[in-house]
């Protein structure tokens, strides 16, 4: 499966434009089988819902349908939703044929507040899709393993985020850490630019089950960062190293 980042700068809260703008971006786009779109891709990192949220029923998500379609590949991403006066930040993947599912970010960042605007996620979403298994989460889910622990069930985990300079060694270092000890393909796709309260510079990676980058982005403007993810060869490691076997057992409360 090819896989494909889009690292994109994203006006502060200019839905029409973001979108026009990676509509235009995705044009360049070589076939693919796989896009994913930053954290909140079409306000930025956003603590003022009530006047930017969509509704269940929003032009991006049909947005999102008709660009799956016409590029004939599954697109992912997150933008502030308003579901019936709560506000999630919700990870959206579509499938080639229109269909989708969401994912609602377990894990808010109280350090910037976004626990005061919107109602955490309770659920895990795993979508099958190329016979992948994929995990999908949000930006400060990066830091939090217990959450994103394969039992068994997923293949590549997808982050998609809006992640300060400040902090992107730690963005870096996690990545890897969340591919090795997972045995898994791990996708994270970073903003660039800024907004009011940060400054990005990308880095968006996408690392193999060993923890080596094999899709990197080293120039910290907009570009694609793409990848071949080979499900044959991340089978046969876990058949010769079954170290999933031996991980410590829990239950997920709360």
């Amino acid at each position: 499966m090819n896989i494909s980042l889009l690292q994109t700068d994203i006006k502060w809260a200019d839905p029409v434009f973001n979108r026009s703008h990676i509509e235009k971006l995705l044009e360049k786009l070589p076939k693919t089988d796989l896009v994913v779109l930053p954290e909140m891709f079409t306000t930025g990192f956003c603590n003022s819902p009530k006047e930017l949220a969509e509704q269940t029923n929003s032009t991006t998500l049909l947005w999102m349908q008709e660009m799956a379609k016409c590029k004939d590949c599954a697109i992912t991403g997150s933008i502030a939703i308003n579901a019936d006066g709560e506000y999630y930040n919700r990870m959206y993947f579509v499938m080639p044929d229109g269909s989708h599912y969401f994912y609602d970010k377990r894990h808010l960042f109280t350090y910037g507040g976004e626990h005061k605007q919107y109602i955490a996620g309770k659920n895990k979403l795993i979508v099958e899709y190329k016979g992948f298994r994929i995990l999908l989460l949000i930006c400060y889910d990066l830091r939090f393993p217990v959450f994103s622990r394969n039992k068994g069930d997923y293949d590549l985990v997808v982050y998609v985020a809006n992640w300060p300079i400040a902090r992107i060694h730690v963005w870096d270092i996690l990545l890897k850490a969340r591919a090795i000890e997972n045995q898994s393909y791990v996708a994270g796709v970073n903003r660039v630019g800024q907004d009011p309260s940060s400054n990005y510079c990308g880095a968006s990676s996408i690392v193999d089950f060993f923890g080596n980058e094999i899709g990197r982005d080293e120039t910290s403007k907009e570009c694609f960062i793409s990848a071949e993810l080979d499900l044959e060869k991340l089978n046969k490691f876990r058949q010769k190293f079954p170290f999933l076997n031996d991980a410590d057992s829990f239950d997920l409360i709360g």
